[in-house]
């Protein structure tokens, strides 16, 4: 069902809390009014009360007997949620900061986007030696190339208007270098190997096509769906840009098919899974630096226009709970729990929440009472860090409350000034397959205090939807309840037409419900920006070498005997096809390893755990993991699903370690 289509948009408008509806809107306007009461600290509005008499007062649906209703119930879950933000915002006005976003000057969007991508030495006054940059160009598609080169270019005009004398690099030569090079490489095997891997999912990627010319809601889960894997072999601008070239007439999709639209999964990877948290952080910061291009370069095929916005600083409170930056947040609770990487405050709400457990009926739909909102977030504030504070007093849907009342407070919203506008143009991506892509290039590129709270959040959201033949909170529920407190509480000073919030309040809530389902979908860094950094790595070696043999023969040493001990450091004393794996903190600190066909991580951990005695292995189980460093990646946590014969042919100059993960 479409929630935009003029002839279908009734619910909207019966819910919407502008009133124009008069045997629903004015009745929920007035009850919104008796029940909001402003705070020092925020939002939160109605009480359990009001609200649940309000609701019950919204015939005409008959909510017990067709999916459709639940549904409209949904929707109304989103405009209550809305209407109460916008209500105590404006109530609270006088108290609170508000984050500015300045409007960048002409060139500097893409000055900026060219620092975080990592290529700010082809501008400025550093430009003119592009050799830092060079092997990182070397690795980019066709289509990643194309957004820097676009990017380069408009900061280039722009500087000459400035009348800087900065010498511009033109990176078009260096992108046609690297072509001639590929075109002239025996079989053209990149251009093969990315068709064929894209053929291997351009079926099942057609089946998932889902345009959102009309926004639509994601149907409830009751109806089952088909599942195909996601391709994270080839770049999504790559796909998106294949797909529109091979079958323009495909992407145009019949409506009323959503029913039978696939559920993505993660494909089985013999080489491993890669997670974020696995990889070392000077291979993190690659995997950022293309994630930004790799994310530019899909809305750029797409034609949809992603703009990165810049905070001015605010004064912010530098101690606190609520209305705290999270970083300052993190290094208050670092002094009492060293490592802490979630807000204690954070964890604890969570906690009790889910104490009072989860089966309960509306939780996070319906809201605490606004008077014991206000004196608990008072209360919090005195008596947290203290210790004293009696959490046994705190009801569940309070704590509910507080919880988003948290995320909302925020002096920067949880998904980041620079991204919250990238994550709602998410909606506008064509197929639900192109929305899944960007958020997972989006949950990248968080900063690692936001991306690990969002973590944390969605992980509890799906326990709730866990419980929902008991709670009545279905994923789209959670997700209509959810999205204006990550969404839109930043933007609620905008003016904006009925029809735009409409948009908004459909596509905010799609992209809630594919943050949801699909966290660890998104959590995961896609296999061919690993490759892309595999690949840097291997530059960045071979140049070194190259550095070093320079050195070694100025130095008069020679050559043959420096290059023999190279070439031999790392089959020592293994033979063809064992690999030796290091555990310098278990009995068994080392041990040679015969590689098979079905030889998986697991295995190997398994036959060290089972050197150790009975208590220790029990403690090891879960605590260490074996890791993959050196050769053409930094270090790597492998997944316990991770065939050793096929990672051994891709890396064979790693070496392979057990350990436990660091802090």
């Amino acid at each position: 069902m479409s929630w935009l289509s003029s002839s279908q948009g009734v619910v909207l408008t019966a819910y919407h809390p502008s009133g124009k509806d008069q045997a629903v809107g004015n009745s929920h306007a007035k009850g919104g009014e008796e029940a909001t009461s402003s705070r020092r600290y925020g939002q939160y509005t109605m009480n359990q009360e009001s609200t649940t008499t309000k609701v019950m007062e919204k015939p005409p649906f008959d909510r017990s007997i067709s999916q459709d209703s639940l549904d409209e119930l949904s929707m109304e879950d989103y405009w209550i949620e809305l209407e109460n933000i916008k209500k105590s915002s404006e109530n609270s006005q006088e108290d609170q900061e508000v984050v500015v976003v300045k409007e960048p000057d002409e060139g500097e969007l893409e000055e900026e986007w060219l620092k975080e991508a990592g290529l700010s030495n082809l501008f400025g006054e550093s430009a003119g030696d592009p050799q830092e940059s060079m092997v990182f160009l070397s690795t980019l598609t066709r289509t990643q190339a194309a957004a820097v080169q676009k990017r380069v270019e408009t900061v280039s005009q722009t500087l000459r208007k400035k009348n800087k004398q900065y010498q511009i690099p033109d990176v078009r030569d260096i992108f046609a270098q690297q072509r001639e090079s590929k075109e002239t490489a025996p079989g053209g095997t990149e251009s093969q190997s990315l068709r064929t891997n894209e053929n291997k999912y351009q079926g099942r990627d057609d089946e998932a096509s889902n345009l959102v010319g009309e926004q639509k809601l994601i149907p409830l889960e009751e109806t089952p769906a088909p599942e195909t894997d996601i391709n994270l072999e080839v770049s999504f601008a790559e796909q998106a840009l294949n797909q529109k070239e091979s079958s323009k007439e495909k992407i145009q999709k019949s409506k009323g098919d959503d029913a039978t639209l696939p559920s993505f999964r993660l494909p089985k990877d013999k080489t491993g899974t890669t997670r974020i948290g696995d990889l070392a952080p000077q291979d993190m910061k690659k995997v950022c630096h293309l994630a930004l291009i790799e994310l530019t370069a899909l809305y750029d095929v797409l034609g949809i226009e992603l703009k990165q916005q810049k905070a001015v600083k605010i004064k912010t409170k530098d101690s606190g709970l609520f209305c705290v930056p999270l970083t300052v947040l993190l290094e208050q609770d670092q002094r009492k729990v060293p490592g802490m990487r979630i807000p204690l405050i954070f964890q604890k709400l969570i906690s009790r929440i889910e104490e009072g457990g989860l089966e309960t009926e509306g939780l996070l739909r319906i809201p605490g009472a606004a008077i014991r909102i206000k004196n608990l977030c008072q209360e919090l504030e005195a008596k947290f860090y203290e210790g004293t504070f009696n959490w046994e007093s705190v009801k569940q849907h309070d704590a509910a409350s507080l919880l988003k009342l948290f995320i909302r407070e925020l002096p920067q919203p949880l998904l980041s000034v620079e991204y919250l506008k990238a994550f709602q143009a998410v909606q506008n991506l064509p197929t639900k397959k192109q929305q899944l892509q960007a958020l997972n290039l989006l949950v990248i590129l968080l900063p690692d205090a936001n991306r690990d709270t969002l973590k944390a959040l969605l992980e509890f959201l799906q326990r709730v939807i866990d419980n929902k033949e008991k709670n009545k909170m279905t994923v789209m529920n959670v997700a209509m309840v959810m999205a204006p407190n990550l969404f839109m509480c930043h933007a609620l000073g905008l003016k904006s037409s009925e029809q735009r919030e409409f948009v908004m309040a459909a596509g905010t809530a799609n992209t809630m419900h594919l943050l949801i389902k699909y966290q660890k979908l998104l959590w995961t860094i896609p296999k061919f920006i690993v490759n892309q950094v595999r690949k840097q790595n291997t530059e960045n070696h071979k140049k070194d070498k190259r550095a070093m043999k320079k050195l070694l023969k100025k130095m008069a040493y020679d050559r043959e005997k420096y290059e023999k001990q190279d070439k031999s450091t790392n089959d020592a004393d293994v033979p063809q096809g064992v690999i030796r794996v290091q555990a310098p903190h278990l009995s068994k600190v080392s041990m040679a390893i015969q590689l098979t066909e079905e030889l998986k991580a697991s295995d190997v951990l398994a036959r060290f755990l089972s050197q150790e005695s009975g208590v220790a292995q029990t403690l090891k189980k879960g605590e260490v993991f074996l890791y993959e460093i050196g050769g053409n990646i930094g270090e790597r946590c492998l997944d316990d699903d991770t065939y050793m014969k096929d990672l051994y042919q891709l890396n064979p100059n790693a070496e392979w370690v057990i350990k436990s993960k660091p802090l």
